[in-house]
């Protein structure tokens, strides 16, 4: 029997968390694509953590990080229902605080085109497994205080949406 094939992937995140809302990316690309998911990404060469979440909350959300706290890390199985790879993403996630000014999002940015179609502001209890990434999904765990939250997610059957959200949520609660 074939072994099923793996790629890991490993990314920094940021959790804006305020009034019963969360900071969400548009994501233009990828298996989240067209899902909100949470600003943040790969590392460059010679980044510390820290250094990449202040680099892509920026490119992601056109905002500074003022403050980060509380690091955490999860891991999740993605398996397209269209892919025969599996992609293990493992995430460190940590609470920002953002600054005010917002500056344009870039088009291009450090690993090629940016992923962020821009943010918006979304009701915790508005996102799902049908609209949110699984880093989402599993700030969602944390809110509900699961017991579960710190053990592997797994999706084997993600649906990737090729239709855009409704950007209903664009405006800061």
């Amino acid at each position: 029997m074939d072994e099923p094939e793996y790629t890991l992937h490993f990314g920094v995140y940021g959790v804006v968390i305020e009034q019963g809302h969360i900071l969400c990316i548009h994501k233009n690309s990828g298996p989240y694509k067209n899902r909100y998911d949470l600003p943040g990404g790969s590392q460059e060469p010679g980044e510390g953590l820290t250094e990449t979440l202040v680099r892509e909350v920026y490119e992601e959300t056109g905002q500074k990080v003022k403050k980060y706290s509380h690091p955490r890390i999860y891991d999740t199985f993605i398996k397209p229902h269209t892919k025969s790879v599996t992609t293990h993403h493992v995430f460190a996630l940590y609470t920002v605080s953002l600054h005010e000014e917002v500056s344009d999002l870039p088009l291009y940015v450090a690993d090629g085109l940016n992923d962020s179609d821009g943010v918006t502001w979304v009701k915790i209890s508005e996102l799902n497994e049908l609209n949110a990434s699984p880093l989402i999904l599993k700030v969602l765990d944390e809110q509900s205080n699961k017991e579960t939250t710190i053990d592997k997610s797994r999706y084997e059957h993600w649906t990737v949406i090729y239709k855009k959200l409704n950007n209903n949520q664009n405006q800061r609660r």
